[in-house]
């Protein structure tokens, strides 16, 4: 089972996967995979790892210790993959264990003091001097690109500073668009308790962004 470990992939705010057709087809992988074929798996992981990077991600704040989560949410998930019922949609259950991992990993990481942390767009240092992770598009000014990428920065940099109770919920509904009723199951929550830590860590996200780059 090899995981993509390429830091320019699967970094988006969002990532679908296929709509109604894309259900369908995970069903029948997983009964595959349930059967013990595990090309059926890998076709799972290869669908679905840059989904699961782009949750651990945002939940850790570091990119090396979420492909770290990535590794094990697919070990994981192979090992349990008996135990998946189809109640729910196979990525609903899969973001629940990336979820449960990423914050099992953001504790290890808060007790060990040694993470560093780094947003979506900080460049990276060479010999030759700076690098983007993305290349810049040519459509926008050099400018207009500048500002959206500080914007985006200090988003996630102000998504980190918040509590994990608030961020998952963040993460999970306004960048993973799941539903209040996924996001209650998978973290095993009331609706109301749900829309209530959204509004919260919204407010706190917003008066972040206010603190260090005034109003948007």
């Amino acid at each position: 089972m090899l995981l993509e470990t390429n830091p320019h992939a699967g970094l988006s705010n969002k990532s679908g996967t296929g709509g109604a057709s894309g259900s369908d087809d995970d069903a029948l992988l997983v009964a595959s995979s349930r059967a013990g074929e595990l090309d059926a798996f890998e076709q799972l992981v290869n669908k679905h790892q840059k989904r699961m990077l782009n949750i651990a991600y945002r939940l850790t704040g570091d990119y090396d210790e979420a492909c770290e989560v990535v590794q094990d949410v697919f070990v994981s998930a192979y090992k349990h993959i008996g135990t998946f019922r189809g109640e729910s949609k196979f990525t609903t259950w899969l973001t629940a264990i990336a979820a449960n991992l990423s914050k099992n990993r953001l504790k290890q990481m808060k007790s060990r003091r040694s993470h560093v942390a780094f947003s979506l767009d900080d460049p990276i240092r060479t010999e030759e001097g700076q690098m983007t992770m993305d290349p810049p598009s040519k459509e926008p000014s050099v400018l207009d690109q500048l500002v959206k990428r500080d914007v985006r920065t200090q988003v996630q940099e102000c998504i980190k500073k918040l509590d994990p109770a608030f961020r998952e919920v963040l993460v999970l509904r306004d960048m993973q668009e799941l539903s209040y009723e996924e996001i209650g199951t998978m973290l095993k929550m009331r609706e109301g308790t749900v829309k209530s830590r959204l509004f919260r860590a919204r407010d706190l996200v917003r008066n972040c962004l206010k603190s260090v780059m005034g109003d948007l």
